[in-house]
């Protein structure tokens, strides 16, 4: 038995198109029809896991006041190689899966050889990697929905200040103190420190709302920096992840990476303003089902083929294809009609992630884990620190809370988890690096929603009783006055 390659060369985003088993007879190559039927059965069954997984785990969550996002991501941990082995993936370069339950339970309820089971396996746990692509394509096409071009043209000079700090002192931070204190390789080292980069603006602007703070001075700097963050989160995630393609470092791929992102995603934003009213006028001149939703898919698929032939990252067309559809009318209307799809696919990749996400690689009492702990404890630090500095670069403002806008940019969540994810498709994380990176997400998403409560109220604490205090002396000279 052996695996037929369909012959396209594997960027992440092809890197799991499926390869089904094929048979060798008289020295001709046919596919192999015993395991064909049981492609479908398989991922069925896939699809029912992820998705209790990912709603059981989004659901305690919920009911904890934390992200469902975090319940998905440990709904994986549960179910894939760090506890139950239902979701089973290849490693990179592999060409079988690991034996899992799932596999069993195949075989002994459809009959088939166990031989057979295992070829299958390996066929659609491909076929989940693919969907699990398209999830994350989907999770951005719907961020840059959900953002707002014009915000993002109009964000101050301070916002703009906090989000380049808020990237540039964590990436080096992490990426330098992994190579010089960790001896770590250039090319992982670069991909962890990227992941220190990107703020979660859903999780912070949750918070906010929920303590009454988003229309704040605070809230307003925080929100536009994070908003300029995910921008430059996905740039710095389209060339770390070609860099990773290449497996070397050079100044002038930098270069050429670097601007190829921001032209591509500023002429993508300025052509598509300019041929968006033909597109809405196309769009109500259809009259089949679907003839918003498909269009706009069509269009963001578009850009995502190139951005990927052009050595970018599938994400950043998507993301820009997102952002050029927000300034239109049908902006509203589309976001209702994406908001279903990206719920059926993007937990496909949340879950995904935690099911290869192998935790026991962190287990203390194994002593070559604990190297994967010293480094998780070092980029949760420099993940907390360098964006905890950002608040520092406001200046002029001697009443704002700094603390609060550090403390604000915390949270990296699910672009945090888009780098893992990345990284590991790729092959470029050693296991231990990639369970450190997920534990970073962890801890800031789990961190910053208390913390910001508690700093915000700490001000409002000292403030009320400054305030009260000089209530306290202005009464006391009136008393003191002479008549």
């Amino acid at each position: 038995m052996s695996w037929i390659n369909i012959g396209v060369e594997r960027t992440p985003l092809f890197n799991y198109v499926p390869i089904f088993p094929i048979a060798e007879v008289g020295g001709e190559v046919e596919v192999g029809a015993d395991a064909a039927p049981l492609v479908l059965a398989g991922v069925l069954l896939c699809l029912t896991v992820i998705y209790l997984a990912s709603k059981i785990g989004g659901e305690l969550c919920v009911r904890i006041n934390l992200p469902p996002v975090l319940g998905e991501l440990v709904g994986g941990v549960v179910v894939g190689v760090s506890a139950l082995h239902l979701l089973m993936f290849p490693e990179a370069g592999a060409t079988e899966v690991a034996p899992s339950f799932l596999v069993s339970f195949l075989g002994s309820t459809t009959g088939a050889d166990p031989a057979v089971a295992i070829a299958a396996s390996q066929a659609y746990s491909e076929v989940i990697s693919v969907l699990a692509e398209m999830g994350v394509i989907l999770l951005l096409f719907e961020i840059g929905l959900e953002s707002d071009l014009q915000e993002l043209i109009r964000v101050g000079p301070q916002a703009a200040i906090v989000a380049v700090v808020g990237v540039i002192a964590p990436f080096f931070s992490g990426t330098l103190g992994l190579i010089y204190l960790f001896h770590m390789p250039t090319i992982p080292a670069v991909f962890a420190g990227a992941a220190l980069t990107a703020t979660s603006i859903g999780i912070t602007a949750k918070v906010l709302a929920e303590i009454q703070r988003l229309s704040s001075r605070e809230g307003q700097i925080i929100v536009g920096a994070a908003v300029l963050d995910d921008v430059l989160g996905i740039i710095v995630l389209a060339v770390v992840a070609s860099l990773a393609k290449t497996g070397e470092v050079e100044i002038a791929n930098i270069v050429y990476l670097v601007v190829s992102s921001v032209v591509f995603l500023v002429g993508s934003i300025v052509l598509g303003r300019f041929f968006s009213p033909y597109f809405v006028a196309l769009v109500d001149k259809l009259q089949t089902r679907g003839n918003l939703l498909l269009s706009s898919l069509i269009f963001a698929f578009i850009l995502s083929y190139i951005a990927t032939a052009i050595h970018l990252e599938a994400i950043l067309g998507a993301f820009t294809a997102g952002l050029v559809l927000a300034e239109t009318d049908k902006r509203e209307e589309l976001t209702e009609q994406v908001i279903p799809l990206a719920d059926m696919f993007v937990p496909i990749f949340f879950v995904c992630v935690g099911a290869k996400t192998d935790v026991s690689v962190l287990n203390p009492l194994v002593p070559e884990n604990r190297e994967g702990l010293i480094i998780a404890s070092f980029l949760i630090i420099v993940a907390i620190i360098g964006k905890v500095i950002t608040g520092l670069t406001i200046v002029g403002q001697p009443d704002i809370n700094r603390l609060a806008i550090g403390v604000g940019m915390i949270p990296r969540g699910e672009v945090g988890l888009v780098f893992a994810g990345v990284g590991s498709a790729s092959g470029v994380l050693s296991r231990p690096l990639e369970a450190a990176i997920i534990v970073m997400v962890i801890s800031t998403t789990f961190l910053a929603p208390p913390l910001l409560r508690v700093v915000f109220q700490t001000a409002e604490t000292e403030t009320t009783a400054l305030s009260t205090e000089m209530t306290s002396v202005r009464a006391a000279d009136e008393v003191d006055a002479p008549d």
